[in-house]
């Protein structure tokens, strides 16, 4: 409970930090307006494939936490629905500051020379447009499953997704040049690897393990 209570508090702190920063870093008064990105920078990219990354987890909390009852699990769904709605926010936010589109023709994960990959796979074609995310069968079957079953496959599909979301920051943090998405998917990177660990444990309590 304390090692969640932390977690949680950390991701606040990084929130308020980063939404400080917001508005003269990605364009507002006094910014560098020759530093906006292009739209096919991995600036403009992450925060494009990020926030639709995001609105699946937070689809995903929401679907669980009518599905138990267990108050642990509803918690760390709770906090993850709010973080990522946050950040979906802060990065929609940030492409419209720098007037770029929030959609692109080109695939997924361009900006980390994956696009190919992003729209040739099989998984693509079930709804799972980037790494961790989970396919419309996948989303189907949670929202059906109830209890201890629901509580096991949300930990594993959010388990997945927060790997796939740390290797999509892990780009960022060695493309991205606005220096406050940097810092975000710094941030992205420490909180969700410490969420993966507690769902690790949680896992392990219910006799399960990630898959």
């Amino acid at each position: 409970m304390r090692k969640y209570g932390l977690i949680a508090a950390a991701s606040a702190l990084a929130l308020a930090g980063t939404g400080a920063l917001t508005y003269a870093v990605a364009g507002g008064e006094g910014a560098d307006r020759d530093r906006v990105p292009s739209a096919g920078s991995a600036d403009a990219g992450f925060a494009r494939d990020m926030a639709v990354h995001h609105q699946q987890a937070v689809e995903m909390a929401y679907v669980v936490r009518d599905r138990t009852d267990d108050e642990e699990v509803r918690r760390l769904a709770y906090d993850i629905a709010q973080t990522q709605a946050n950040q979906r926010g802060m990065m929609l936010g940030w492409l419209d500051l720098w007037e770029l589109p929030k959609v692109s023709a080109d695939p997924p994960m361009t900006w980390m020379g994956m696009g190919d990959r992003a729209a040739d796979g099989e998984d693509g074609e079930d709804g799972a447009l980037m790494p961790g995310m989970a396919t419309r069968a996948e989303m189907e079957r949670l929202g059906k499953l109830n209890g201890k079953q629901a509580e096991i496959f949300f930990l594993q599909l959010m388990t997945d997704h927060h790997e796939g979301g740390v290797h999509m920051a892990e780009g960022c943090v060695a493309r991205c040049t606005v220096p406050v998405e940097k810092r975000l998917a710094e941030g992205m990177v420490e909180a969700q690897r410490s969420e993966i660990d507690l769902m690790a444990r949680m896992l392990r309590e219910r006799g399960a393990a990630p898959r």
